[in-house]
């Protein structure tokens, strides 16, 4: 601000020096007009000096401004300072960059960056391998025309990146790939891709293991179990000291075919998918058969049990899986619950979701242990399990089912008082009985909604 009043005071003493000189000689407007000529040429020159030292050779980048003083001569030295510092944060941002490349070529997963048009902007040498990228022949190239994979294609512009893809190397069969987009900035996005072929090879180990174990051990268990039936049928001439473990190894029998059918549930559920064919299941009449089948298995208990459902409401699904994961899941109340004690079985739709609650007064969970609740074998208290027959894979079948019919599992509990699983299935699984009039839909849901809010699930 000081300069621009300087070269103020100075243009008017020019003027006035120039009317003085003008006023001296007779020729005013003269003297002013040559004055002002020489003012406006000065500038000029000031002009191409800054020019020139602006569109200076790239070799020259850190010379001097041109000499100069008054406004110019500010002019010059502050831009000066903004290239200074311009040119500090431009090399802290190359080094950062050039770390980055290098951090991400040492990387044995693929990165790629693509901008908003869906082009190829950079990748590191891993994607090169997995993918069969070439640099630089495919730089801007659509990343949907390079991997001609119509998964892909979906998963890409889907937008939805919230699971993973996994499929096939292109060009390659016997390679698996995991693709993970992220998006950034205005509509970037950046890829890691992994070679998961190995652990993809390990599952499918297991799974084969796990099914052909649990079929090889059905039939020795069965004929096992049989022979011990035989026994147990003629107790009467076998010494009394081998009537015990015969009842105990009758028991162990019976756990061990509990666990291998679950174990072959379990393989069927992975390795098969979900029938195209699906069952519009009336939950009301389900609530009611898993009921009577529960208080049949658990009838010394006397169980008193509470079953809110409209009577229209359906569910589109298997009816089979169904069955089986809500009963594990009432089974389990029953099991974990005093004799006498109030076993609840509901289901409403709410606002996102239809939701299917079994809720107990039971013994209760304590938290630690429940994010571990739905993994395989996975028991609170060992000796509990044994005791009830548990055998540790109930909950993760439930889960499995659960996701094969895009549904969720979530539990809640507190230690002493009781449980409550909830099934949150989405709602383009939930119908309605066309037989059921609009009262009676009515009615039933205000009754419903009275004794489940959304907040209580």
């Amino acid at each position: 601000m000081q300069n621009w009043r300087t070269e103020l005071y100075r243009l008017c003493l020019l003027l006035s020096l120039a009317a003085v000189i003008g006023y001296a000689v007779g020729h005013v407007s003269w003297v002013l007009l040559i004055s002002l000529c020489v003012y406006y040429l000065y500038n000029l020159y000031q002009l191409r000096r800054f020019n020139l030292w602006l569109n200076r050779d790239s070799s020259e980048s850190d010379s001097q401004p041109p000499e100069s003083f008054g406004l110019w001569g500010d002019i010059f030295d502050g831009i000066y300072r903004l290239q200074k510092q311009e040119r500090r944060a431009s090399s802290y941002l190359a080094n950062i960059v050039d770390k980055a490349q290098e951090s991400s070529a040492a990387l044995e997963m693929a990165v790629v960056m693509i901008n908003k048009q869906g082009n190829l902007d950079w990748w590191n040498f891993a994607a090169e391998k997995l993918l069969g990228l070439q640099h630089p022949k495919d730089r801007n190239q659509s990343i949907t025309n390079l991997i001609r994979n119509p998964s892909f294609a979906e998963y890409f512009h889907s937008e939805n990146y919230d699971e993973t893809l996994k499929m096939e190397a292109p060009g390659e069969s016997n390679k698996t790939l995991e693709f993970q987009i992220a998006l950034f900035g205005e509509n970037e996005r950046l890829m890691i891709v992994r070679d998961i072929t190995q652990l993809h090879r390990l599952e499918s180990m297991r799974k084969d293991f796990v099914g052909n174990v649990s079929h090889e051990l059905g039939t020795p268990i069965t004929v096992i179990k049989g022979y011990l039936e035989a026994i147990l049928d003629n107790l009467d001439g076998l010494d009394e000291k081998w009537h015990k473990p015969m009842h105990q190894m009758q028991q162990h029998s019976l756990r061990m075919e509990n666990i291998v059918r679950d174990l072959l549930m379990l393989s069927s559920l992975e390795t098969k998918g979900l029938t195209k064919t699906q069952d519009v299941i009336d939950l009301k009449s389900l609530f009611s058969e898993i009921q009577s089948d529960t208080q049949q298995m658990f009838k010394d208990k006397m169980h008193t049990f509470e079953l809110v459902c409209p009577t229209s409401l359906c569910l589109v699904g298997k009816r089979s899986e169904l069955y089986s994961a809500i009963s594990n899941l009432v089974i389990n109340a029953a099991k974990y619950t005093a004799a006498k004690g109030h076993i609840r079985l509901s289901a409403h739709k709410g606002t996102n979701s239809l939701n299917i609650a079994v809720t107990d007064n039971g013994i209760g969970i304590e938290n630690h242990h429940i994010p571990r609740l739905t993994e395989r074998f996975y028991r609170i208290d060992g000796s509990r399990s044994s005791d009830t027959g548990g055998t540790g894979l109930g909950l993760a079948i439930v889960k499995h089912i659960l996701a094969r019919h895009e549904a969720e599992l979530e539990i809640k509990s507190s230690y002493g008082e009781g449980s409550s699983f909830i099934c949150r299935l989405p709602l383009s699984r939930a119908a309605s009985n066309a037989i059921d009039d609009k009262q009676s839909q009515t009615s039933t849901d205000n009754e419903t909604q009275q004794v489940y809010s959304d907040s209580d699930i």
